[in-house]
C-alpha cells in the first residue's frame, strides 16, 4: 500500500506539470538563464536515464532487459514522453547500478583546474628542487600513468570510462583543450586539470608538439 501510495503520488507530480509545448513568448525567449523555467521531473529523469546509461556502456535492449521492462517503454522515458512509477524507477536503477537520487539529483561533474605555478610548493633544504602536491591518491584507488602526444587537426573524443574514473593531466608542452566534452579548459604547459573519465571527454591539440601527463585513476 505505500508504495502504491507513493507511486501514485510521483504520477500526480509529473502530470501536473506546465505545458511546454507551445511556443514561448518574446519576453519568454528573452528571459535571462537565473529565469529559466527549471526542467520538469519527466525532462530530469529523461536526461539522466540518457547519461547513466552512455556511462554504463549499455543499449536499450540491455537495459530494458535486465530492469525487466519493454524497450518501447525505456525509450519514451528517455524522450521525456513517459510516467514512470516508483517501481519501475527502482528497477531501472538496478539495472544501471545506480542510487535512486541519481535520477532526480546528479552529482555535479568535480572538475579542477591548477595552473603552472600555482599549488602549495614544498622546497628541499639541500637542493633546488621543489614539489607541488597536485592531487592525493583516494583510498583503494588505482592509477596507470601515460604519455599522451597530440598534433592539431582532429580532437580526440573519448567516450565515457567505467564507472568511478577520474583522469588527470599535466600538460608539459604545446597548449590544448581538455576536460569534459561540453566544457573543456585550455591548457599551458605547466597546468593541472583533473575530471571525471566515466563522462565524455575530450584533448584537442592547439599547436604542434604537443604532449601531457595523463594519469587514469581507479577506485
Amino acid at each position: 500500500m505505500v508504495a502504491a501510495h507513493a507511486a501514485g503520488t510521483v504520477n500526480a507530480t509529473m502530470t501536473q506539470q506546465p505545458d511546454r509545448s507551445t511556443p514561448a513568448s518574446p519576453s519568454e525567449a528573452s528571459a535571462s538563464p537565473q529565469d529559466a523555467i527549471p526542467p520538469s521531473p519527466q525532462e530530469a529523469i529523461a536526461a539522466a536515464l540518457r547519461r547513466e546509461r552512455a556511462r554504463a556502456g549499455l543499449s536499450l535492449t540491455e537495459v530494458a532487459r535486465r530492469a525487466g521492462i519493454a524497450k518501447s517503454t525505456l525509450s519514451q522515458l528517455e524522450s521525456g514522453s513517459g510516467n514512470p512509477s516508483i517501481e519501475t524507477l527502482w528497477a531501472l536503477c538496478l539495472a544501471l547500478d545506480i542510487q535512486f537520487s541519481r535520477l532526480l539529483d546528479p552529482p555535479t561533474p568535480q572538475v579542477q583546474v591548477i595552473r603552472a605555478g600555482e599549488g602549495p610548493v614544498l622546497a628541499s633544504a639541500h637542493s633546488e628542487y621543489r614539489t607541488t602536491l597536485l592531487a592525493a591518491s583516494p583510498p583503494a584507488a588505482r592509477r596507470d600513468v601515460y604519455r599522451v602526444t597530440a598534433e592539431p587537426g582532429h580532437p580526440r573524443d573519448s567516450a565515457p570510462h567505467s564507472r568511478g574514473v577520474v583522469e588527470h593531466i599535466v600538460l608539459c608542452a604545446g597548449r590544448a583543450k581538455v576536460g569534459l566534452a561540453e566544457d573543456p579548459v585550455e591548457l599551458e604547459p605547466g597546468d593541472y586539470i583533473c575530471y571525471p573519465g566515466d563522462m565524455p571527454h575530450v584533448f584537442e591539440a592547439l599547436v604542434p608538439g604537443t604532449w601531457a601527463l595523463l594519469i587514469s585513476e581507479y577506485s
